[in-house]
């Protein structure tokens, strides 16, 4: 079994959402060796490593509908795939990925216009960017968590939730926020990383 066929038969997928991150897989590795979008090593897992990876994170929220805003986006994870399952899972959450570097904007850009979905992508930083009044934050890989809560604080609309996923200093994270901020908070383990953690927050305020 490739891990094509391993994605489609976890994330129960059709056959057209799978062509799409085809074309996505394709434009990542035609790209990578000019902007480094992932690292080199990840480049035979996409599937595993970086697609199911950030796919997990959709089921996480049971949200239908609303803006999902992925800070950092950089090569398009979660923020890319999230939208391309979304467009035939959830049709009424629209995708906006944050990315201030150029070159990786523009790359997003053209997964976006080859793969025809409706998602848009702002060349900004997350903490200067006007609030995006957002449903759902994401990220992965981005900043410490003391600093994602402020970024989610600013960009969450009332009673929005925050996701991202987290390595295996998750619970060091957690602890220094709490020095700082105050939120619910709901954990769950990593398909794709027996160390790593998936953290679900809402009702966010500084202490």
């Amino acid at each position: 079994m490739t891990d094509r066929d391993r994605f489609a038969a976890d994330q129960d997928v059709s056959r057209e959402t799978l062509e799409r991150l085809g074309i996505y897989a394709g434009l990542l590795k035609k790209w990578n060796p000019s902007i480094n979008l992932v690292a080199k090593s990840t480049l035979n897992d996409l599937w595993g490593r970086h697609f199911l990876d950030s796919a997990q994170i959709l089921s996480i929220s049971d949200r239908n509908k609303g803006r999902w805003a992925d800070l950092g986006s950089g090569g398009g994870f979660p923020g890319l795939v999230v939208a391309i399952l979304a467009d035939e899972a959830r049709p009424d959450i629209r995708v906006t990925c944050v990315e201030s570097d150029l070159r990786k904007a523009t790359f997003l850009r053209t997964v976006i216009r080859e793969t025809g979905l409706d998602a848009e992508v702002l060349t900004d930083r997350a903490e200067t960017l006007e609030p995006l009044e957002a449903d759902i934050v994401s990220a992965r890989a981005l900043a410490p968590l003391t600093r994602l809560l402020g970024y989610a604080q600013r960009h969450l609309a009332d009673r929005g939730e925050a996701i991202f996923l987290k390595g295996a200093g998750a619970e060091a994270e957690l602890k220094e926020a709490l020095e700082t901020w105050t939120f619910g908070l709901d954990t769950y383990p990593s398909k794709t990383d027996p160390e790593a953690t998936i953290l679900r927050i809402g009702d966010i305020r500084r202490v």
